[in-house]
């Protein structure tokens, strides 16, 4: 049977997509260690934009570079890609961990989603309240506002596990003191990070390998867009709900057409389609792909990119050649 134009496009773009994060990673991984957040940063923004803007799409960002990072480029509204092709709808972070490239830690990543036009929550630059699951735990286990002992308890009986058997991560905020002291309490263990929550809320679905089963706390809300359109590929349950430090934040959500300033969101409703690509290469290694290795003539990057339209997740390994005049074009 002839495939349809749009499943070809679709399968095509995936792969364009992966040289996006790619570019941004190898960009990312000449700043690990310099203890230069801001310049990470940068290069890591104009790789990607570069990248982007090479693609036979009608992009625009919905997710981009915020005001809370000040960064120039790839800003919500803008539009990307070369002005042909499909019209999508873009959610971006060219450098999840900022702080953790700076410092030359675990984790950092060049993250982006792409989706039908209109397909992600607008979501401000606030802060954003998440609970996740992998796939596998009923998504009513969730509460944003139970006591964290009786999510707990949910999430261990789901599993067939003792409470002392559950992992959950975190953000270390001094925010969160409280959350830590009550989960403690409950008698669960947990992984403390730095930085890199869309990393963290990924690590839900595969615990064997991560040793993580339940994530919570509070982030950025672009972050939580991307975490959920990951978790529309791969499996697994989230709720959000944003939350407003001054009337400032709150005129961003409202800017953005959102008038529930208390809703909480499920994962269908932060990564409203179907038809979600979401692909991260490590810029250091983590607990989802390698960061990037340096070779004699140019560099091996590892990135997870996932289909929700096909389900599938695969993780590509490649090798760019830094010694032929194209390659920063190539890869």
């Amino acid at each position: 049977m002839k495939q349809k134009t749009k499943d070809i496009m679709d399968r095509n773009l995936v792969l364009e997509i992966v040289r996006v994060t790619e570019a941004a990673a190898l960009a990312a991984e000449r700043q690990v260690g310099r203890g230069d957040k801001v310049a990470a940063d940068q290069v890591a923004v104009d790789a990607m934009r570069s990248a982007l803007n090479s693609l036979d799409i009608q992009g625009r960002v919905v997710i981009g570079e915020g005001e809370r990072d000040e960064a120039p480029m790839l800003y919500i509204g803008e539009e990307v890609g070369t002005g042909k092709g499909p019209k999508v709808d873009i959610a971006l972070d060219p450098l999840e961990g900022t702080d953790i490239t700076a410092a030359g830690g675990d984790n950092a990543l060049a993250v982006i989603a792409v989706t039908d036009e209109g397909g992600f929550l607008n979501a401000p630059d606030v802060y954003m309240q998440k609970m996740a699951v992998g796939q596998g735990i009923n998504a009513d286990v969730l509460d944003l506002d139970a006591p964290i002992e009786d999510v707990l308890a949910k999430v261990a009986q789901e599993k067939d596990e003792r409470i002392e058997d559950i992992t959950v991560c975190i953000l270390e905020r001094s925010r969160h003191e409280d959350l830590i002291a009550d989960v403690r309490s409950s008698g669960a263990r947990i992984r403390l990070i730095g930085d890199g929550d869309v990393s963290a809320v990924i690590a839900t679905t595969d615990p064997e390998k991560t040793g993580i089963d339940l994530y919570v706390g509070s982030g950025g809300a672009p972050e939580g867009v991307l975490a959920a359109a990951a978790l529309q590929c791969i499996g697994g349950s989230m709720l959000a709900r944003l939350t407003f430090r001054n009337d400032v934040e709150r005129g961003r959500a409202e800017k953005w057409g959102i008038t529930d300033l208390n809703a909480i969101y499920t994962t269908d409703q932060l990564s409203k389609s179907e038809n979600v690509i979401f692909a991260a290469t490590g810029v250091t290694d983590g607990t989802l792909v390698n960061g990037v290795r340096r070779t004699p003539n140019g560099a091996k990057t590892s990135t997870l990119v996932m289909r929700s339209k096909s389900g599938t997740v695969r993780t590509i390994e490649a090798t760019h050649d830094f010694s032929r005049k194209t390659w920063w074009k190539d890869i």
